[in-house]
């Protein structure tokens, strides 16, 4: 997962405004206690840091992936 990714991601669950927020308050206990944006800032792997985000917001499953996007033509 590109860093692009992980931000579009972000956004695309919990809204442009608060990811950025949440990126920077969320504390990531399994990341060695960084948030986001300190476990990314490290070198930890975006889709690492992007699941433990949803473990930590209780994300579902199905909406991990984030949302279908269909091919430009």
């Amino acid at each position: 997962m590109r860093l692009s990714d992980f931000w579009r991601l972000m956004d695309e669950e919990f809204g442009s405004n608060y990811s950025r927020v949440l990126a920077a308050d969320l504390v990531l206990t399994s990341l060695g206690g960084r948030t986001a944006a300190e476990a990314l800032a490290a070198g930890i792997p975006p889709k690492a840091v992007w699941l433990e985000v949803c473990e930590m917001q209780e994300v579902p499953a199905e909406r991990r992936l984030g949302r279908d996007i269909k091919p430009s033509r």
